[in-house]
This record gives C-alpha cells, sequence and structure tokens, in this order.
C-alpha cells in the first residue's frame, strides 16, 4: 500500500500525547473500547447532567437558529470514549462532555442532521472567564476531545486554564461523532497494509487503481454518499461557527494543529469577522500543489531521519553500528540513506512474522515516520531498528499501530476519516504525468524512503471517489480578519517552516519560530512558546516581532 500512502500528506499525532505514547510502546497500552452507540439522538454519555443555553450568541445565518441556540446537556465522559486510552483519560472527574448537532448539508438544514462530540475542561475562574478556546489537533481525522483531555494536566493552573473552557470537537465523521466514517473492518485493513502495490508495470498499476476503486465503492456501500459529500473542510468550519454560537461566544477563539490550521483558515476564509484570536501550529500550506508538497514534506521527513541519524551516532547503541556491525563514529548522509534501505528493503518480498501478525514494508516506513515526529521517540525508534536488524519487527509495528491508531480492537477510524475529507477538499489528481512526477520527486526529497522500483503513475482513491470535491483551499489574505499567531518549528517533518512563515505573512500575522525536530508545539512544554500562546488568547497581545523559541 505505499502508492496510497505517498501520495498524501502525513500528519501523525501531536500535542501533549509524546508520553502516553512512549509509555504505550514501552508496554503499558490498554486495550481499546467499543464506539457508544449514539446514533440519532443526543447523548447520555455519563452520570450528573447539566443544561446549559449560552447561544446563539454573534451573527447567525438565516434557516440556522435552531443550531445556533441549542442548548448543550454536558455530563460525565467516558460514556464517549471509542478507545481504551480516552477511557482512562475520559475518567478525569473535571471533564465535562456533550455532542452538538448540526445539518449535515448546510444548503439542506432540515434534512439528516450530524452529533458532533465535544469535551471541556472547565474554566477554573468563572468570574474571569474569557470565553471558550476551540482546539483540534489535525488529521484530518484525530480526535479533539482526546487532544484536550491529554493537555488537562498540562492546562491546570495556568492562564489559560483560569480564563477559558477549553473545548476539544471531533468533526464530523471522526471519534464519538456520528454518524462515523468506517469504511474498513480490523481485518482489511490489516490486510492492506500487508498489500504493497509495487508494480509499476501497466499490469501492476491496474491492479493497484482496481484496489483504490474497490476502497472508495466500499467507503460509499457502508458509509453512505451524503455523509461522504460533506466530510470537508468547509463544512467543518462552519460546525466550527455553530459551535461558537451554542457555546455562548460572539467570536471564536481557536487553536489549531496542522491540518487544523487548514480548518483555522477555511473558518478565517468564511467567517473572518466572529474571529477573536486564532493560533495556527504546524502549517499545512493550503495553496500548495501536489508536486510541491509532496517535495516539499518528503524533504522534512529526510531533514528529520538526518537529524535522528545525528543523534543516534552519539549514542551507546546506534542501529547503524548494529547494521554496519562496528559502531561508526560518522557516516555520510547517503550511507545512512542506504543503510537504512538495506534494513527495511528485504520486507518488500517477505514481511517479518510478528506474533499472529507481520511487519511489512509499508508498516517498517509508516513505523519509521511515525517515530520521527518527534525527538521524544527518536529512542524507541533506535530500539525498533535495532531490533529490526535482528529479525525482531515487534517495535516497529507498534509504531506503525501508533500511526494507524489501531489497538487490541481495531483502529480509531481516522484513516477512513482522513481519506474522506483529503478527497472532498481538493480535486483528484489524474494526470498520470503529474503522479508520476510527484511520486519521483517525494523519492529524490526523501531518498531513505525509496523503496527501489521506479515512480508509479497510479491513481489514488480519491480519482474513484463516489462524491465530487466540494471544498477547494481557503483564500489566506481575507479582509476584516484580526491578527492572528502563527508558530512554525523549524525541524518539522510533517509540515514545512517555511509554510509557516509564508501564511503569517499572508494573513498579516506574528509568527513564533521554534528551533527544534518535532510536529507542532504549542502547549508542549516550552515556556517561550507557550507564554506567547497565552499573552496572545488571554490579553491578544502579539509579539512586536517574530520570536525565535528554543528548546
Amino acid at each position: 500500500m505505499p502508492r496510497l500512502l505517498r501520495l498524501r500528506i502525513f500528519l501523525g499525532p501531536g500535542l501533549g500525547a509524546v508520553l502516553a505514547i512512549v509509555l504505550a510502546l514501552n508496554g503499558c497500552a490498554a486495550e481499546a473500547g467499543q464506539p457508544a452507540d449514539v446514533a440519532g439522538s443526543p447523548p447520555g454519555g455519563g452520570s450528573g447532567f447539566t443544561l446549559h443555553q449560552h447561544g446563539p450568541a454573534g451573527p447567525v445565518p438565516p434557516g440556522l437558529e435552531r443550531f445556533y441556540s441549542q442548548r448543550l446537556t454536558w455530563g460525565s465522559c467516558p460514556g464517549f470514549a471509542t478507545t481504551s486510552r480516552d477511557r482512562e483519560s475520559f475518567a478525569n472527574p473535571q471533564l465535562e462532555c456533550t455532542r452538538v448537532e448540526v445539518p449535515l448539508d448546510y444548503a439542506h438544514p432540515h434534512g439528516r442532521t450530524a452529533w458532533l462530540g465535544l469535551l471541556r475542561l472547565p474554566a477554573t475562574h468563572q468570574l474571569e472567564r474569557l470565553g471558550s478556546l476551540l482546539v483540534n489537533p489535525g488529521g484530518p481525522g484525530a480526535s479533539g476531545m482526546h487532544a484536550v483531555a491529554s493537555l488537562a494536566a498540562v492546562v491546570a493552573g495556568t492562564e489559560l486554564g483560569r480564563r477559558f473552557d477549553v473545548v476539544g470537537f471531533d468533526p464530523r465523521g471522526v471519534g464519538a461523532s456520528q454518524p462515523k466514517i468506517v469504511c474498513r473492518t480490523t481485518q482489511e485493513q490489516d490486510a492492506a497494509r500487508l498489500t504493497l502495490d509495487l508494480d509499476t508495470s501497466p499490469a501492476g498499476i491496474a491492479y493497484t487503481e482496481n484496489q483504490n476503486r474497490d476502497y472508495a465503492a466500499l467507503c460509499a456501500q457502508r458509509v453512505g454518499k451524503d455523509v461522504l459529500a460533506h466530510a470537508g473542510t468547509r463544512d467543518v468550519a462552519r460546525d466550527l461557527d455553530v459551535m461558537r454560537s451554542a457555546l455562548g461566544d460572539t467570536r471564536l477563539n481557536y487553536l489549531g494543529y496542522s491540518y487544523g490550521t487548514r480548518i483555522g483558515t477555511s473558518y478565517a476564509d468564511q467567517f473572518p469577522g466572529n474571529v477573536r484570536a486564532m493560533v495556527l501550529d504546524g502549517v499545512l500550506e493550503p495553496n500548495e500543489n501536489l508536486v510541491e508538497s509532496l517535495a516539499n514534506q518528503g524533504a522534512g521527513f529526510q531533514q528529520s531521519f538526518d537529524a535522528f541519524v545525528g543523534w543516534c551516532l552519539g549514542q551507546p547503541r546506534c542501529w547503524l553500528g548494529s547494521v554496519l556491525k562496528v559502531p561508526p563514529k560518522e557516516a555520510p548522509k547517503e550511507e545512512a540513506n542506504r543503510r537504512f534501505q538495506q534494513l527495511v528493503r528485504p520486507l518488500t518480498t517477505a514481511a517479518l512474522p510478528v506474533g499472529d501478525r507481520k511487519l511489512s514494508y509499508t508498516d517498517a516506513s509508516i513505523g519509521t515516520i511515525q517515530g520521527l515526529y518527534t525527538d521524544q521517540l527518536w529512542p524507541v525508534l533506535n530500539r525498533g531498528l535495532i531490533e529490526l536488524a535482528t529479525g525482531d519487527g515487534s517495535t516497529l509495528l507498534r509504531l506503525a499501530d501508533l500511526y494507524y491508531q489501531r489497538d487490541g480492537h481495531g483502529y480509531s477510524g481516522s484513516q477512513d476519516a482522513f481519506k474522506a475529507v483529503r478527497c472532498v477538499d481538493d480535486p483528484p489528481v489524474t494526470d498520470p504525468v503529474v503522479i508520476w512526477q510527484a511520486d519521483r520527486q517525494y523519492r529524490q526529497a526523501a531518498p531513505f524512503l525509496d523503496d527501489g522500483h521506479p515512480p508509479s503513475a497510479a491513481r489514488d482513491a480519491c480519482a474513484f471517489w463516489p462524491v465530487p470535491p466540494s471544498g477547494g483551499p481557503p483564500d489566506p489574505q481575507v479582509e476584516g480578519l484580526p491578527p492572528v499567531l502563527v508558530i512554525s518549528t523549524t525541524g518539522d517533518p510533517a509540515t514545512p517552516y517555511q509554510a509557516g512563515v509564508e501564511l503569517a505573512h499572508q494573513l498579516r500575522g506574528k509568527l513564533v519560530s521554534f528551533e527544534g525536530n518535532q510536529h507542532t508545539v504549542a502547549l508542549q512544554g516550552v515556556k517561550c512558546v507557550d507564554d506567547a500562546v497565552s499573552a496572545y488568547l488571554v490579553r491578544l497581545a502579539l509579539p512586536k516581532h517574530s520570536a525565535l523559541c528554543v528548546a
């Protein structure tokens, strides 16, 4: 399946989940729970319900009054958990959960509706409360409820925690929201990860495209075309405005990470006058074409891999030493790329048994990518590569499972939601020449991930998607938008630094640059960054000049 994965944007988990990730990869993960049954009605989810009606607040589009003025039923959160990790973090008695109702199709507000999960950490100083801070962690397909539950300990006791209700939301189709986008069963998704699609001959391309066509048809069958047609970012941004009003805020306070920056720019495009404050961390460039975005992201992953190699060579035990059989004092970048390829390419012909499962070449590559998202995972990645050299793929498989959000009971559905959003956000790329060029440039930008086969011109699932695109990139040059705060990390592997520089300029906002090796940084313990975020959100105080922060 690497052809499918290469023609996409890798946006993995960030925020304060790194510690939980490391614990899970060291054997402390619990089993997943079953999704709550909430279809078609506002949920319970726990005891101690309270009814709050703050809206309608601020502008209300005609015909949507009942959504903007709805009462929210808040209660305890465990019943909203869809994974074991959520069940544990949602047990925090400080957290409150509910669902908000939105039209499935905003053009027909009297038709079918969707229910979106909300989780909030209430402000500890309610008399000084400034409003709600809505948070999205990216993906697309990541759970904002999970993100805020993970951030609860970080935010508690801070000025943000005192002055804001911090609210995470699961976008339509994701996590605790209903209807949920799930196209494949656990068994089907496991099998897809073992299907490599490396053959780039005409017959091989035809086989790959047939797989992608079948996947698109399966999503239409199991999810429904009406749900898929309205999974895109423009609809999510409209949902965000409903949440703003239902929570009682005349203007929006928003923190978006990674793909969440595209939600933010889409909201700014549609509702510029409704924004009070907006923090965009790890910018997804809205106007890049496929070739540019893949080449830039490939360069980002290669930069992170090179930094990982440099770190590794300074450790008492490094995977390069395991492969070379001698501990090298230094290795050229080209040699490190070659040694990594030497280690993982045998998996293109035979997957490695890991218990009752197998580690494929795709999983080894994805596990490595997951380990590059933050330097806090570099020791885990190093261990996984050392183990692979001895025929043990267990750690790399756990890293890949982490990326795919798979645990003991199956998948979260994030990968299906990712594809559904991407396929309706932008027009599909169907020109074989463009696809071939994108694949070739990605290999050139990230040679450590080159599988050794010729570039492919196979169309991905979006070329066969059962509904047309409904979005398109937002226009970041919007009138009436107050200054925003953009954060960009110099060594971000997934969303290259320069995209943040350019967006801050386009939005006439301020840029905070973080010198580090990770994907996103806000509210993750870097005081310089967190102080700038807090000053902006609480007092609307932006840095006078672009700021540079270091770990």
